[in-house]
């Protein structure tokens, strides 16, 4: 029988994941007060439901918000809520009393407006939301027997990281996290470094160049 014995040298990862969806208010609510946008925050293991593990997530929103703290008690660990302006949330997640694990903290950026045009290459479309997607794992080392088969018993407890390939369906609400966007987010932070690199070169050139000048 599982006991609340730590498990000396065994380490457990929980993928999961913060979201959020904006869109921009229209009608009498956008004339009513001076919020533009409309939007939702939450949290998700990446593999499904975590109820079976976390007992609430409190999101802190700005303190310009009335009663800025949040608690959401069962899934989906979300809320809705209106605004202006992008701002960082605090989440923080609370287990199961059998969990034996002190809270996790996480941060979440609330994205109202699109950084890039849309996919298609054309501008962003005023009815299509707004998501920000971030990936996250919770790391629990040494757990006790009683989480750790609480972990096995819902396919946790050794499970695989991310799939292989991105997502490239129209369902918005689905996070685009895989192997294959982690490489290209590689690929592109590498292409960024060569360009500030040669950059950095031609700087270093034209100013031995115009010493050169003086001397001369």
């Amino acid at each position: 029988m599982a006991s609340n014995k730590r498990m000396k040298g065994v380490s457990v990862t929980l993928p999961v994941y913060t979201y959020n969806f904006a869109t921009p208010l229209t009608g009498k609510k956008a004339n009513d007060s001076d919020h533009t946008h409309k939007w939702t925050v939450g949290f998700k293991g990446f593999h499904g439901d975590l109820s079976f593990c976390i007992k609430k997530v409190v999101f802190r929103l700005h303190d310009t918000y009335a009663n800025p703290v949040r608690t959401i008690e069962e899934p989906p660990f979300e809320l809705h809520e209106t605004g202006w302006g992008e701002f960082e949330v605090l989440v923080k997640v609370y287990f199961h009393p059998s969990a034996n694990e002190k809270a996790a903290q996480l941060y979440h950026h609330i994205r109202l407006h699109p950084y890039q045009d849309d996919p298609s290459g054309g501008p962003w479309p005023k009815d299509k939301p707004v998501t920000c997607f971030l990936y996250d794992e919770l790391v629990f080392n040494e757990p006790t027997e009683v989480f750790y088969q609480i972990l096995a018993d819902n396919n946790v407890a050794g499970s695989s990281g991310l799939p292989l390939r991105k997502y490239t369906g129209k369902d918005y609400a689905l996070p685009p996290f895989s192997v294959q966007m982690e490489q290209e987010e590689l690929d592109r932070l590498e292409k960024a470094q060569r360009e500030v690199n040669q950059q950095i070169l031609q700087l270093r050139q034209r100013k031995l160049a115009l010493e050169q000048e003086k001397i001369n």
